[in-house]
């Protein structure tokens, strides 16, 4: 079959949130690569991206070895961002740390993936309640058997800024940002050929990256791949406490709520009740979810939110891995030239770094180079075998 394409690229990368732009960026600057890059994005303000609408945290504090490296590598990229990109950039990084608390029942899951995490070099600290009212004396520590501190290498940054500069380090060096929706790929057997726009313009590609976050299960679907990968909706409350909160890090409960300072306010989160369900175009957000759920338990953990201001609200996308919460990285085994960065589940923006460079690495080199991802590779999704992530937030 002959396909007439309006242009060609050695790489398209379908998404051009922060998954996409690094990609973009490492290839660039691998001396391996000397092709052509078009990086897609159907949203161009970043209004509905998961990168943009996310809580910009990053964390060693997980329970696969795989993901806290990815992490780590992320931690060096926002703290080293001169280095990387090449100019000064302010990302407002903030090392607050995080506090994940445990119930005795929780207690045995805390404990073995601490002990991972001190195996990998994260700095975390298990702390017994009577040490956490000592740090924290606004918490509550009812109810709780432990708390998983993370004393180093943990905090919140601006996703913006990082969004923005690594896209502006990609154009520099020399990769095409092209506004446009991709609905449809052509596919020849086992190789993808090239993609469709909505406004009729036709790509051809030598290797296509799936970066296109919650609609990875989509992008997937229309080569004729299976991929568990949909959106999940999570709304952040921006809140005023009128009391003091000295040395607040982001707070995990075993309720389910987050919550982390942001200025001179906070922002919390919680899963919605409708986990079952892909919220397609709804970024509505959730007022009964903090109302009749989320402020009962925060007032709970830390009394002083029993008086508390909600400022202002907005509701975002998890791209869900329904398989086993973990990402999805690398070639797919039979079409080769067809590469998964999809289904991060609330860790991506953090893990972005780690995972642009592999998928640039398997491009150039035939291997991720760096890091061995082979556990992420959509092998376990095709024999639909989980390797489950047990710290999902």
């Amino acid at each position: 079959m002959s396909v007439a394409f309006d242009e060609t690229y050695d790489v398209v990368i379908v998404g051009g949130a922060i998954m996409g732009a690094m990609t973009a960026y490492y290839l660039t600057r691998d001396p391996g690569f000397s092709g052509r890059i078009a990086v897609i994005e159907r949203d161009p303000n970043f209004a509905q991206a998961s990168t943009t609408l996310s809580a910009a945290s990053l964390r060693q504090q997980f329970s696969i070895p795989e993901n806290i490296r990815m992490s780590l590598h992320g931690l060096d990229f926002i703290r080293n961002v001169k280095a990387h990109l090449g100019e000064e950039v302010d990302l407002g990084w903030h090392e607050g740390g995080y506090l994940i608390l445990a119930s005795e029942a929780g207690l045995p899951i805390l404990t073995a993936n601490h002990a991972v995490q001190k195996a990998e070099g994260a700095e975390i600290a298990l702390l017994s309640p009577q040490e956490m009212t000592a740090r924290f004396p606004w918490l509550n520590v009812e109810g709780l058997a432990a708390g998983a501190y993370g004393l180093s290498g943990e905090g919140w940054f601006d996703a913006h800024a990082l969004l923005a500069a690594t896209r502006a380090a990609g154009k520099r060096q020399g990769a095409t940002f092209i506004t446009g929706e991709v609905t449809a790929i052509a596919r020849e057997g086992a190789r993808i050929i090239g993609v469709t726009l909505a406004d009729g313009r036709r790509l051809g590609c030598g290797a296509l990256v799936n970066a296109a976050g919650p609609r990875g299960g989509r992008v997937a679907g229309m080569a004729g791949i299976p991929l568990p990968v949909e959106g999940r909706k999570r709304c952040i409350f921006v809140l005023h406490c009128r009391t003091g909160l000295p040395n607040m890090p982001l707070l995990v409960d075993p309720t389910g709520f987050w919550i982390r300072p942001e200025g001179a306010y906070q922002i919390c989160g919680a899963p919605e009740p409708e986990e079952d369900r892909d919220p397609g175009e709804d970024f509505e957000v959730d007022w009964p979810l903090f109302e009749e759920v989320t402020w009962p338990n925060l007032a709970f953990r830390i009394p002083a939110m029993e008086e508390v201001k909600v400022v202002r609200a907005w509701a975002g996308h998890y791209e869900m891995n329904l398989l086993d919460h973990n990402a999805v990285i690398g070639p797919h085994p039979e079409v080769g030239n067809f590469f998964f960065m999809n289904g991060f589940s609330g860790h991506g923006l953090q893990q972005a770094p780690a995972a642009g460079r592999a998928i640039a690495e398997w491009i150039v080199h035939g291997r991720s180079v760096s890091l061995d991802l082979g556990v992420f590779g959509y092998e376990r999704v095709a024999a639909n075998r989980p390797h489950a992530e047990l710290n999902i937030i």
